[in-house]
Formats: C-alpha cells, structure tokens, sequence
C-alpha cells in the first residue's frame, strides 16, 4: 500500500511537538571530521543517563553551513529561536545540555549569533532541509513536505507538464556546463528507445568542492525525489546515482534512503498508487576525476573502464547499453521537488535573468568562515567573500578565487563585483564549475596554483588521448621550471602554444579545460609569471626554486613535433 504522506507527516510532527527539546548535532562529513561524533554519543549518553531521553532528543543532522566553526550544534526550543553553538567538544556538550535543562545559556560556550551574515544572507532551496531534519529517518523529510511534488505530478501532472515546469523554470545544469535542464529532459523524453535510464552524477571532484557530497548525506529523499521526477517526466523505470569512491557517508545514507523509500512505496513497483515503477540502484565510482565525464561515467556504470567515447550520439539518444539515458548533477536534481512544488514562477524569480535559482558553493581557502552557502545567482564574488565568508583573516588582502577547480580559473580583485552566473564568469575567462570557490591571498604564488591544478590534471588524465595524456605533464613541467626559477621566455611561449594545442584537440572536457588555470592566471597574473623568468624571485615569496624535472621521451616526441626544440635542464 502506498504511504499516506499527510498521516505520516502529521505522525512525526506530533512526535517532535511532544518533545522539550531538540539537539541537533551536525553530522556532515567536515564536522565528523572535527570530532562530532564524540559530541552526539556524548549527548545521548548523558540524556540516557539522567533519564531525559524520552523528553529532548539529541539528533544527528547533515551539514548546517559554517564547517570552519565545527563541530556545530543546534539547539531547537518550541516557540524560541534556534541557537547554533560552534566547535562543540564533549566537555562544552555537556554544559549545553545542562543549561537546556536549567533553561539558561552556558557560560563557555560560544553561540553563532542568528543575524552572522554566513547565516542569514543565504537562500536555501537545495539546502532547505540540511542540518534540520535527520536524513536517515525518511518520516522526517516527509514532515518537512518531502515526495509531495513527486506525488503532485503522478497524480495531477503528465510528463509533459513535468518538463514544460523545468523548462519554464530556467534550470540549468549545476554540474558546470549550465546547459538548459528542461531541453535536456525533452531530448531523452522524445529519443526512441524501449527503456531509458536516469542517472545522477555524484562523481563530484574538483579539489574543494563538496556541494554534491554534503546534499547526498544532509537530504538523500531530495535527490531520491528529484530523480523519480526525472523518470517519470522522461518515461523512465530505472535509475542510478553514481557515487565517488571516498564518499562513503554519503553512499550509506542514500542506501538507507532507498530501502526506506521502497518500504513505503515511494520507489519501485507502483510509486504512490500510480502506474509508475522507478527504481534506484548506487554505482560506486573507484575515485576517477575523469568520472563525472557523462561519457566515461556510463562506461563505469556498465563495468567498463571510465573513459570517455566521442559525441554524437549524445546520452540522451543513446547512452547505457545504447538506450536513452538522462544524466544530471546530484544538484540539478534535488532542486526539481521545489520546483514542481512551489512552480516554475516561484523559482524563476530568484537569480537573474538568463541564469535562474540559486546555486549551492562551497567556500574554501583564505576565507573567515569557510563551509557550505547556498546564495541567489548574480550574487556578486564581493558579497560572497566579504560579506557572508566574513573577509580574509588576518588583515591580508583579497587575491584572487579559483572558481571551476581544474576546469576553471582565477577571478583577480578586479572583478570582484562580477555577478556569480554563467554570462558574467565567462566573460571574465572563468566558469561557474560545479560550485567550487578557492580564496587565495597576497600570499599564494598564482604560477604555483596553476602548477597544482595540472599537477591534479596530469594524474586523473584516463591517457586515452595523446594531447592530455603528454599534454598535461609538459605543461606541468615546463610551470616547475618557471616556479623553479629555471625557465625561459622560451618556455613560457611554449606553454602558452601547449595550452592551446591541448585544449583544441583533446577527447574529453578534462583535456580541453585543463590549461584554464594556466589561461587565466597568464591573462591576470602575467607578470608574476615573468618576475618568476627574468628576475628569479617569486612575488608572493613562495615558491622555494628547487630545480623542475626534464621532459620525459614522451614529452619529448611532442615538443619536436610541435617544431620546439628541447633544452637540457
């Protein structure tokens, strides 16, 4: 029988009502990390203890937004405000619950005061329900309104509705193309084919990005939701969430999430009483960045080795074991609920005009509060930095943020004003990526950083191809000659030709954008690049000038093919 979701909604509401108490103890991986987990057996130890766990609750949430703060800890109150504590240890957990009971703050621990810009100059939609709900416990996320919208469109919607709202809506493709998601899911709805398949691409990998990884863990039903939207709106029966390897947590939860989910009759045979089956099954990913490539990501699925083929045809035509398959970003995907939920007019009216909603970042590097902000799109790189991440520590000065990870760039100090969206970061050479923000200070050495990021694309490049496999590592060293203080004029003409010859000829976005971060930081920061040649010193004193590696005979045969010739280091 399927589950009545207005009874089970009412059920857990009255059982929270029932309560005197919530705490609610962050749960997501960067918090675990801090030593969260010792915080939450703390707590229910001492509610066991002192016989209070029938009465106030100590709850284990996903992530709750500021991970620089960690371990978090929110405390709910009927008819109060919440109180959100920061780096909680089993010592300070302890006087939080003791002045829960007594009813007044604790002394020593500090609380996160509810107007801090990180907090309240955000827009949750994707992120409404991390760090609130439980997201093992599927009665939970049904009480703060989940499966409705799925239950709205099976019985008050055709397929064609389901995609004319997306496409109305303006969604686009979160995991860094932007490509329109309502033309997407036309294309597969319409492809011939006895079965289609939706995937969801959880192979996040851009060094500090964890947006994807912190919904999986935080609202699994979401992105469960999101996905049986999808299916029905394109006629499919069967779907997958290809996980990253290292995301364990994630992969745990969205496990307990399925079988919950089928329990209830929410997934599988039937969903909700109506005609439709949908299905979802985990594929776990062994932690190839070249994996969130769609193409080499179906080749993993199917159990073949992860690299990509050439398009067209394009998935959507013809994808797993040559049937029509839809492939979205696990954030894509968790924002449809709240848009056949609450409308396409609701949700086209947050962002800008041409990139639609908001979009989930995570703010990593020289920042003052770093962790998960989910902002209104066109909010402006100054707002983010300054205004919500609190500025740079320590009195230093604003440098640049590496936006995209490896297929990005550097957005200088110049534009900090630049709106976040799609139109405004191309223009300025960057992309919006899957949502990854590095800040950087006086004190990083922008030919460094875009060492680091080839260095990251050299290994994870799946060697199918010439130009990326041979490419990336040149380029990589002809940068430690310039961090070194070995290199040439010479070498920086024939970096630059690299990157031009990789980026045009490659098989795979991995190759064709990994030379971004050399791109944009030669277009911004071209003349610490020849501080680095012609005075051999680096500006930002960082780099250490240890002699770079020669060319390998790879390296090489393309360098001479390219008509340069080789210098001995």
């Amino acid at each position: 029988m399927p589950t009545d979701l207005a009874a089970m909604a009412a059920e857990e509401q009255e059982r929270q009502e029932a309560l005197r108490c919530r705490i609610m103890v962050c749960a997501g991986t960067p918090c675990l990390v801090a030593g969260a987990h010792a915080v939450l057996t703390t707590l229910r130890d001492a509610l066991e203890e002192s016989r209070l766990d029938a009465e106030i609750e100590a709850v284990a949430t996903g992530c709750m937004g500021p991970c620089s703060r960690g371990p978090l800890v929110k405390i709910r109150l009927p008819g109060k405000k919440e109180t959100i504590y920061e780096k909680v240890t089993p010592e300070s957990a302890r006087q939080i619950l003791f002045s829960v009971v007594k009813g007044r703050r604790p002394p020593t621990v500090e609380a996160l005061s509810p107007d801090m810009p990180f907090l309240a100059r955000q827009t949750k939609v994707v992120l409404a329900n991390s760090g609130s709900i439980d997201p093992e416990r599927i009665e939970e996320y049904v009480a703060a309104g989940g499966y409705g919208a799925l239950a709205h469109a099976l019985h008050e919607m055709t397929p064609d509705d389901v995609c004319r709202e997306v496409s109305a809506a303006g969604l686009r493709g979160r995991g860094g193309a932007g490509y329109p998601t309502g033309v997407k899911w036309n294309l597969a709805r319409k492809a011939p084919g006895e079965r289609k398949y939706v995937v969801a691409n959880g192979d996040e990998g851009d060094p500090g990005a964890y947006m994807d990884r912190s919904i999986m863990e935080s609202d699994p039903h979401r992105v469960l939701e999101g996905m049986a939207l999808a299916g029905y709106a394109i006629g499919a029966d069967q779907g997958y969430i290809y996980v990253r390897g290292e995301y364990y947590l994630a992969g745990r939860r969205l496990e307990t999430a399925i079988r919950d989910a089928e329990r209830k009759g929410l997934l599988g045979s039937r969903v909700l009483g109506s005609n439709f089956n949908f299905r979802i099954d985990i594929r776990t990913g062994a932690g190839a960045f070249v994996c969130g490539e769609e193409t080499s990501l179906m080749a993993s699925i199917m159990g073949k080795r992860g690299q990509p083929w050439h398009r067209p045809p394009y998935p959507a035509q013809k994808g797993l074991w040559g049937y029509p398959t839809l492939i979205n970003n696990v954030e894509t995907l968790a924002t449809v609920p709240a848009i056949v939920g609450n409308g396409a007019a609701w949700y086209a009216s947050h962002g800008t005009a041409r990139s639609k909603g908001t979009k989930v970042y995570a703010l990593a590097g020289q920042v003052e509060t770093a962790g998960l902000i989910e902002v209104p799109m066109g909010t402006t790189l100054r707002e983010v930095v300054f205004d919500i991440g609190g500025g740079i520590p320590t009195g230093r000065r604003f440098k640049a943020a590496q936006s995209g990870g490896p297929s990005g760039g550097c957005i200088p100090g110049a534009h900090l004003d630049t709106p976040l969206d799609y139109e405004s970061m191309e223009k300025i050479g960057t992309i919006m990526g899957s949502g990854g923000l590095i800040i950087m200070d006086e004190t990083s050495c922008m030919p460094d950083v875009a060492s680091f990021f080839l260095d990251f694309c050299r290994d994870e490049s799946c060697g199918k191809c010439v130009s990326c496999r041979v490419g990336t590592v040149e380029m990589h060293r002809l940068l430690r000659r310039i961090t070194s203080g070995t290199a040439s004029m010479d070498d920086l003409a024939k970096l630059e030709e690299l990157c031009e010859l990789v980026s045009a000829t490659s098989l795979c976005g991995l190759g064709m954008t990994a030379p971004n971060p050399v791109v944009s930081t030669l277009r911004y920061f071209r003349d610490e690049y020849e501080a680095h040649i012609r005075e051999r010193r680096c500006p930002a004193g960082s780099c250490t000038m240890a002699p770079a590696p020669a060319p390998g005979p790879e390296g090489e045969a393309l360098l001479h093919a390219m008509g340069v010739p080789v210098e001995e280091d």
